[in-house]
């Protein structure tokens, strides 16, 4: 009996000892819950993040300056950005990394309304374009612009909250405003369909990468398992969007009540097409591309005007990230 009571407090000891406790994980999102979020959400809901030991924490932003701040200051271990603020901020003297990719085709784009389009580059001059500071394509303009022969002394930057994007446009308050081609279907709820005119980066000479996953250096050096178990846990949640997208949405809104179903799905399905590649099926979800990556690199350093050059074997890592195999089919 001595012997039983002392296994069993120790056996109360190593449950009640700190190193079995969950490791706090702040995930920094780049906006507020849209469909391109849903996989972490699924993750969380189907435990994939607490079999890992994990206890992670999503948190929104403001745009891609914003999370990137967050991850480098240390507020957040990882988070998601655009490529191309990551590059960026390189060189200004951050230390972040992409460790794994969201869409492996961009979604860079310019939302306009039928009866003011913005349907090429040199549309733009003359009018306003809204997004918040920090936003990712507003930082990667520069490069967009002298790419594409835009005067940007023509075009005028209005300030604008994430939120405040749809119906800055809706409302004629802007004439266009720089926003994913997977927010389409939030656009054409109080637009109508066919009142809105997209015009894809990508059509333009500009298909660089875009969404990432990209961690600290602190992360990276200290907690290098838990990143791996990060990444893992979250690619996995994308594998089961992949798979079943309803039920993923009803996960989703359990998680996140305010959204709106209908919208999320549209939403959800662009992002989807934007990772249903062949690259992903061979190397499995999330893959970074070398020569992608490093011309992505070279289109930031030529064109928007960094302080230093920067190399592109210190933007982005392979070691942390898992194979997940993407589903047989996408729905």
């Amino acid at each position: 009996m001595f012997r039983k009571v002392l296994t069993l407090a120790a056996m109360a000891a190593l449950l009640a000892s700190p190193a079995l406790a969950a490791e706090k994980f702040t995930f920094a999102l780049n906006w507020f819950p849209v469909g391109d979020h849903a996989a972490y959400w699924v993750a969380l809901d189907k435990g994939y993040f607490a079999d890992r030991g994990l206890d992670v924490t999503l948190e929104s932003s403001k745009g891609s300056g914003d999370s990137i701040a967050k991850v480098d200051s240390g507020r957040a271990d990882a988070g998601l950005a655009d490529s191309a603020v990551v590059i960026a901020s390189h060189a200004r003297g951050t230390t972040i990394k992409v460790v794994g990719m969201v869409f492996d085709k961009t979604p860079l784009n310019v939302f306009s309304s039928i009866d003011k389009p913005v349907r090429k580059p040199k549309d733009l001059e003359g009018k306003t374009l809204g997004a918040p500071p920090g936003d990712g394509q507003r930082q990667v303009w520069p490069a967009f612009a002298k790419a594409n022969d835009i005067d940007t002394s023509k075009v005028t930057w209005v300030n604008i909250e994430p939120a405040a994007k749809i119906a800055a446009l809706a409302e004629k308050r802007v004439d266009a405003v720089a926003d994913y081609t997977t927010g389409l279907p939030l656009y054409e709820k109080p637009m109508g369909k066919g009142n809105v005119v997209m015009m894809p980066w990508s059509n333009f000479g500009f298909d660089m990468y875009s969404m990432s996953i990209m961690a600290s250096e602190k992360t990276m050096k200290e907690r290098p398992e838990v990143l791996k178990k990060f990444l893992e846990a979250a690619y996995m949640g994308w594998h089961d969007v992949m798979q079943d997208p309803e039920a993923a949405l009803k996960i989703f809104k359990k998680r996140v009540p305010e959204i709106d179903v209908d919208l999320i799905r549209a939403n959800m399905k662009l992002g989807l097409d934007l990772m249903a590649t062949q690259r992903y099926k061979d190397h499995g979800i999330g893959w970074i591309d070398e020569k992608k990556m490093c011309s992505s690199v070279d289109l930031v350093n030529t064109y928007m005007g960094l302080p230093k050059k920067v190399d592109c074997k210190d933007i982005y890592t392979t070691e942390f990230l898992p194979k997940v195999e993407m589903p047989m089919q996408v729905q």
